[in-house]
C-alpha cells in the first residue's frame, strides 16, 4: 500500500463516483474538508481532484452576480482557489471536473462565463441532469494536448469526443499559462491545461459518472500515473 499514491478529492455533494474512479484506476482517495489547510493538505497527498459542484462566487474574479448564479457550500471558493493555486505552483498534479475546472481558471487568474443560456447563442444543451451518463454533445480535442493524450480511445480520428454535460457556466478569459485544450461547437470552452505542469488538466463534462463502463478510464490512469511520479 506504500507505493498506491494519495489523491485528495475536494468534498462535494456527489462523491460517490469520484472515489470510484480514483480506486478503480489504483489510487487511494482522502476527502478533503473546507476547514483544512491547504499547505498541510499538499504535504499528504499526491495529487488533487477538483470536483464539481456550485457556482464560484463571482467577486473572486472581480465581476458583478449574475441572477443565476448558485453558490457553493460555504468555505468550498476559499478553500478550493487556495488549493488549487498552491499545486499549480509547486507542480502537484491536478484533475479538475466541471466546478472544478472553473476553480482552476479562477486560481489561476481568469474569469467564467456565468449564464452560458444568457451570454452565449448556441443550441447546444449544457444542462442535461439525468440521466447522469447521457451523452449530450460531442467536443473537440486539440491534437496536441496533454488532455488528448490522456483521453486515449475515448478521441476519434476527428479529435472529436462524446461527453455528458451538466453546467451553466464555463471558463470565459483564460488565466495566464492556461490553454484551452477542447471546445464544443458553440465555442465554449471544456477543457482547459497548464502545458509547462506534469498534469495539470480541468474538463467543464463528468468523466467520474462512466466508471463502471470506463470510457475515461484513461484519463484518469495518465491523471494517477502523474501522481505516482510526485
Amino acid at each position: 500500500m506504500d507505493n498506491v499514491p494519495v489523491i485528495g478529492v475536494t468534498r462535494c455533494s456527489r462523491l460517490d463516483d469520484y472515489l470510484a474512479s480514483i480506486e478503480r484506476s489504483g489510487a487511494r482517495p482522502r476527502v478533503l474538508e473546507v476547514s483544512e489547510s491547504p499547505r498541510t493538505v499538499l504535504q499528504a497527498v499526491d495529487g488533487v481532484l477538483l470536483t464539481g459542484g456550485g457556482d464560484v462566487d463571482p467577486a473572486f474574479y472581480g465581476e458583478a452576480r449574475h441572477s443565476s448564479v448558485e453558490d457553493a457550500e460555504p468555505g468550498r471558493d476559499e478553500f478550493e482557489i487556495d488549493l488549487a493555486r498552491r499545486a499549480m505552483e509547486q507542480d502537484f498534479p491536478i484533475l479538475a471536473i466541471c466546478r472544478g475546472a472553473q476553480v482552476l481558471n479562477v486560481a489561476a487568474g481568469g474569469t467564467l462565463v456565468q449564464d452560458i443560456p444568457s451570454a452565449v447563442p448556441s443550441d447546444l444543451a449544457h444542462s442535461i441532469t439525468q440521466p447522469k451518463d447521457t451523452i449530450a454533445h460531442a467536443v473537440r480535442i486539440a491534437s496536441d494536448s496533454r488532455l488528448h493524450a490522456a483521453l486515449g480511445p475515448a478521441v476519434d480520428a476527428s479529435c472529436s469526443c462524446r461527453v455528458n454535460s451538466r453546467h451553466h457556466q464555463s471558463v470565459g478569459t483564460l488565466g495566464p499559462k492556461l490553454v484551452a485544450s477542447a471546445t464544443a461547437t458553440d465555442g465554449v470552452i471544456e477543457g482547459i491545461e497548464m502545458p509547462d505542469r506534469s498534469f495539470c488538466v480541468g474538463v467543464q463534462w463528468h468523466p467520474e459518472n462512466f466508471w463502471r463502463t470506463g470510457e475515461f478510464r484513461s484519463l484518469f490512469e495518465g491523471f494517477l500515473e502523474a501522481a505516482s511520479k510526485k
